[in-house]
């Protein structure tokens, strides 16, 4: 979800602006997914490498967070939207990291889309983690080195247990993955817009769901064997 920063400069308002009305776009295009039929819909809202945003920003991220579980958990509840964490809580102030547990915890009963916040996370501490966890089972006689299979790596990522995404898509411009999925996104289809987060809507995110239904998965394939099957 990128572009919020500049979205605002451009208008000649503080960053912190735009933040804030991003947070419009992220309700609009969580309610969207959900209406579709979107199974399970993940949003990069802060990496492990914007901490080192001025402290001031920063702090204004994780107020809007606060305030975002707070008044979306109804909503959520109502749609049947399960919501859960990929990244380290441990560095989520107290108050914010009590506010997200709750929500986690008040819809974990939900049986619709799966919400997923990505906060303090970074794909490389991801699989740092999950080869250090593997590399203690393998220390105590838990988990057999020789087993370890794309499948046994899958299952111990944040996202164990849910399908590698169909489509990624980056608002603002820019034309890279910046630590998001590293491992996840290997056959991920790419969408790329200048749309600034806080201009990107559900007309813009059904436009992108439509390029992804136009492209061809081959997975290694032909396109004749892709046809065929």
């Amino acid at each position: 979800m990128d572009g919020n920063g500049r979205w605002a400069e451009e208008r000649h308002r503080p960053r912190l602006f735009g933040h804030k009305v991003g947070v419009d776009s992220v309700r609009e295009i969580v309610e969207t997914a959900s209406e579709i039929g979107v199974e399970i819909l993940t949003l990069y809202a802060f990496s492990t490498e914007n901490w080192n945003r001025p402290t001031r920003e920063v702090s204004g991220l994780m107020g809007l967070l606060k305030s975002y579980l707070r008044s979306e958990l109804r909503t959520m509840m109502r749609n049947n939207i399960r919501l859960r964490c990929l990244g380290g809580q441990d560095r989520l102030p107290a108050d914010v990291g009590a506010v997200l547990r709750q929500a986690v915890a008040d819809t974990c009963s939900c049986q619709g889309m799966i919400l997923n916040l990505a906060l303090n996370y970074g794909g490389r501490s991801e699989l740092l983690g999950a080869v250090r966890e593997m590399a203690r089972k393998c220390q105590e006689g838990v988990l057999d080195w020789g087993a370890i299979s794309e499948a046994s790596i899958s299952d111990h990522l944040f996202t164990a247990g849910q399908p590698d995404p169909d489509l990624l898509i980056r608002t603002g411009g820019e034309h890279r993955l910046s630590n998001f999925l590293l491992w996840q996104s290997s056959y991920a289809e790419l969408y790329f817009t200048e749309i600034r987060w806080p201009d990107f809507r559900k007309q813009q995110f059904l436009d992108a769901i439509h390029t992804f239904h136009l492209r061809q998965r081959r997975f290694g394939r032909t396109g004749v064997q892709v046809k065929e099957a």
